[in-house]
């Protein structure tokens, strides 16, 4: 199913088994090295107490929240992003590819401490979530990131998020790549770990699947279609967003 034919098409976000609620989410896939032969990711550890995939190795990410749309980003999102973050919205209140991509900003500042962002006066609302960045006299930024994946997770679990994973180059980061002090305490052990080594963690089946489609992107350059886990209906789908 191409991209133009399921324009905003829509399904019931909650499982019909478990009625639990979908919900929009973000995560950064933070590259680092990136023009190496040897490129490193930023992982880190989820709690054992965690109601969402306890012990597991992640990405940085979260769910998008309300304040996210209210952010206005230092440079506008390509048309071919903005088309392809807008395909098939699952959620009644689906945000837009503007606050899908600061909420994937705002959750690498708040678990790994690193903004993704440019030198600038902030502009418009500050919501509280963003103060930090207006202090340090920077402003949110899309370039350098690349939507690689969307997964919707699947019926039975805890949780459930629509995530869209955001390939970036830890080059745009403004900070010392290696001072996680600023972190909130979601996530532990946050290391830089290469590609091929991580794959050997503790990680969930989804962030298996986007490490190799990272490691994909990294060799071949221009994101041409993305990989697309759609768990929200009764039958689990496989598709690619042109």
């Amino acid at each position: 199913m191409s991209a133009t034919s399921a324009e905003g098409a829509r399904r019931d976000p909650e499982d019909q088994g478990h009625r639990m609620p979908i919900r929009d989410a973000a995560t950064i896939v933070l590259i680092r090295d990136a023009l190496t032969d040897a490129p490193r990711v930023l992982m880190g550890q989820r709690g054992a107490g965690a109601a969402f995939m306890p012990n597991k190795f992640v990405f940085p990410g979260g769910a998008v929240d309300p304040d996210d749309s209210r952010v206005t980003l230092a440079a506008p999102v390509s048309a071919d992003e903005q088309r392809r973050l807008r395909f098939q919205p699952v959620t009644e209140s689906a945000p837009p590819p503007e606050a899908m991509i600061c909420a994937a900003i705002r959750e690498l500042w708040e678990e790994a401490g690193l903004m993704l962002a440019v030198p600038g006066a902030w502009q418009g609302p500050l919501p509280a979530d963003w103060e930090a960045f207006a202090k340090a006299g920077l402003r949110p930024s899309p370039d350098g990131l690349r939507y690689v994946f969307r997964a919707i997770t699947p019926p039975g679990r805890t949780r459930r998020f629509d995530a869209r994973f955001f390939l970036a180059d830890a080059d745009r980061i403004e900070a010392d790549l290696d001072d996680f002090s600023h972190a909130c305490e979601e996530l532990s052990h946050l290391h830089w770990i290469g590609l091929d080594e991580a794959r050997r963690l503790d990680l969930p089946f989804v962030t298996e699947v986007v490490l190799a489609e990272a490691a994909a992107v990294l060799n071949g350059g221009a994101v041409e279609s993305v990989p697309f886990f759609d768990n929200s209906g009764p039958v689990a789908t496989f598709r690619r967003i042109d």
